[in-house]
C-alpha cells in the first residue's frame, strides 16, 4: 500500500520551533515533487511549501525565513522545518507527493495526500 505519513506535529509555545516529517512507503519507484499544506479552521487548504526533485523550492510569501522545507530522497522522506512560531500558523499540516509507483507490475502516477498532523502554537 502507497501511502504518506506526517508526523512531528503538536502542542508548542509562540516563538517556539517544530519540525515535521512525511514518509512515503509502499512500492514507490519515484518521488516527484513533494510539498507541505495547511489547514486552519473555517479556512481553506493553502501551500506552505512545496520541493522539487531536483530541490527548487517554493515558500508561501508570508512564511519565507521562517519555514524550510527539505527532502531525503534516500529516506523517501520531506521535512518542513517551522521557526518563530505564531499563533496563526495554527493548522493541520497536511503532505502532499507525485509518486510513481508500482501497482501489480504496472507504473503509475498519482498524487497522494497524507492524513494530516495537528500543529498549535499557543501559550
Amino acid at each position: 500500500q502507497v501511502q504518506l505519513v506526517e508526523s512531528g506535529g503538536g502542542l508548542v509555545q509562540p516563538g517556539g520551533s517544530l519540525r515535521l516529517s512525511c514518509a512515503a512507503s509502499g512500492t514507490i519507484v519515484t518521488i516527484g515533487t513533494m510539498a507541505w499544506y495547511r489547514q486552519a479552521p473555517e479556512k481553506q487548504r493553502e501551500l506552505v511549501a512545496r520541493i522539487t526533485i531536483r530541490s527548487s523550492t517554493t515558500y508561501a510569501d508570508s512564511l519565507k525565513g521562517r519555514f524550510s522545507i527539505s527532502r531525503d530522497n534516500a529516506k523517501k522522506t520531506v521535512y518542513l522545518q517551522m521557526n518563530s512560531l505564531k499563533p496563526e500558523d495554527t493548522a493541520v499540516y497536511y503532505c502532499n507527493a507525485d509518486l510513481r509507483y508500482d501497482s501489480g507490475g504496472y507504473l503509475r502516477n498519482k498524487n497522494f495526500w497524507g492524513q494530516g498532523t495537528q500543529v498549535t502554537v499557543s501559550s
